[in-house]
């Protein structure tokens, strides 16, 4: 069992670069939404990982923004920081920045906030470190964190009926 004592946000810092190819686009000549979501999962699972050096599976995706496109040929760069920990989970935000390789101007493009669950191989849950936090802005994420975390968990047992519109039976 890896060790429990506290860590930085820091250790969990994750950078990932991509280049939007035409495989990667939609009818718009720009990056397809869903594979940006990928790779932000991915990013945001090797963060979340890096924090607690356990198998992490992904629990939620909330805040997913698109603010612009991404045109193919440009570059992306993601990055991901364990923002806030409970006892088995970690919420990570991603941000999701392209740079035009012709004129190096850079923008972002996405950002979302995702919650990972700590997983044993048999998939039972494990506990998380703590978040060592060493500055006024990682504290104000953290209680945004704690916030957003009481209102998903208020919501659970009320969001299934939009399920039953789409397919019924389907919801629990």
């Amino acid at each position: 069992m890896p060790e429990l004592s506290p860590k930085s946000p820091r250790e969990s810092e994750v950078v990932m670069t991509q280049m939007i190819l035409p495989s990667d686009a939609n009818p718009a000549n720009a990056a397809f939404g869903g594979r940006v979501m990928e790779w932000i999962d991915i990013c945001g699972a090797i963060s979340a990982q890096r924090h607690c050096r356990q198998m992490v599976v992904t629990a939620s995706m909330d805040d997913l923004h698109f603010h612009a496109s991404i045109k193919v040929g440009w570059t992306v760069t993601l990055h991901a920081r364990v923002i806030a920990t409970f006892r088995t989970s970690m919420e990570v935000g991603v941000t999701v920045t392209a740079e035009n390789p012709l004129t190096g101007d850079k923008h972002l493009t996405t950002s979302a906030l995702l919650t990972f669950v700590a997983i044993t191989p048999e998939g039972k849950r494990v506990p998380v470190p703590a978040l060592k936090l060493e500055t006024e802005e990682e504290h104000a994420a953290l209680r945004e964190a704690e916030q957003r975390r009481q209102e998903r968990l208020a919501r659970k047992p009320t969001s299934f009926a939009w399920q039953k519109v789409i397919k019924p039976g389907i919801a629990g």
